[in-house]
């Protein structure tokens, strides 16, 4: 199962957008094969241009990603999160971000940092100090509201997609049973006719045999038959007719059904 195959990430986006102009943190979404799926929003220079500039920086943000949950210190000191994204129970991708410090940072940590990564650890411990202050609770509480607003966001889109595909298999069957209905009623009314006919036809073969007298005996035995076939003709067409009445009921309330949805 793939968000963006029933998603609408402009929304989707929109929504991670405001939270991060609201809470001044970072956030991303990845699908559950890891791949961005949103555009990154809100991410530090401290991030984006000195920490992920080299190679062992890279290595040690994309190990704190896969393996990072809830809200915790990534390995720079910053608070970070990763909340998962389900559906029916099952994971499907995750919101990650955060990019924020409950206090302002330890100078000589940085610098370690800076050293172990293989930046400049002046600019390093400097880009740390532009790095936006919340508090501990604050960034928590923040990171939870995201969770719910995606997840109940993403649930609702996959509900309204499931929706949206069961009512074109309904729809898809009340033409489909229309069409029998249709071909139906054609045939009972043709029956209508023969039967009509078949009944007229016996009567004046009876008549025909009673004028002949003995020489119409066997003729007599062929309008019987005759009368037979529209007799039975008759039950045939009372059959469909009572299919026809139960199927217009079918499609009464699949019809119904699916503007209940729809609504």
């Amino acid at each position: 199962m793939k968000i963006r195959e029933f998603c609408d990430m402009n929304m989707f986006e929109q929504i991670l957008q405001q939270w991060c102009e609201a809470t001044g943190m970072s956030a991303v979404a990845l699908d559950s094969d890891g791949e961005y799926i949103t555009k990154e929003i809100g991410m530090t220079d401290f991030c984006t241009k000195y920490t992920r500039s080299t190679q062992e920086g890279r290595n040690r943000c994309d190990k704190c990603n896969k393996e990072g949950k809830g809200v915790y210190f990534c390995h720079t000191g910053l608070m970070d999160f990763s909340m998962d994204i389900k559906v029916e129970g099952k994971v499907v991708g995750k919101i990650i971000g955060g990019q924020v410090v409950p206090h302002e940072p330890e100078e000589e940590q940085m610098k370690e940092v800076a050293r172990q990564i293989g930046v400049d650890p002046d600019k390093y411990y400097q880009a740390a100090k532009r790095v936006a202050v919340r508090p501990e609770n604050a960034i928590r509480a923040a990171a939870e509201l995201l969770e719910s607003t995606v997840n109940m966001f993403v649930n609702h889109q996959y509900v309204n997609s499931k929706n949206g595909t069961l009512i074109e298999v309904v729809t898809s069957n009340i033409e489909e049973v229309s069409s029998l209905l249709k071909d139906i009623n054609d045939k009972s009314r043709t029956l209508d006719k023969i039967e009509s006919k078949q009944r007229i036809l016996a009567l004046n073969a009876s008549i025909e045999a009673g004028r002949a007298g003995e020489m119409g005996k066997g003729f007599a035995v062929v309008a019987n038959e005759v009368g037979n076939l529209a007799s039975n003709s008759g039950d045939v067409n009372k059959t469909i007719k009572n299919i026809l009445k139960q199927l217009n009921e079918v499609v009464g309330k699949i019809a119904e059904e699916s503007r209940r949805t729809m609504d």
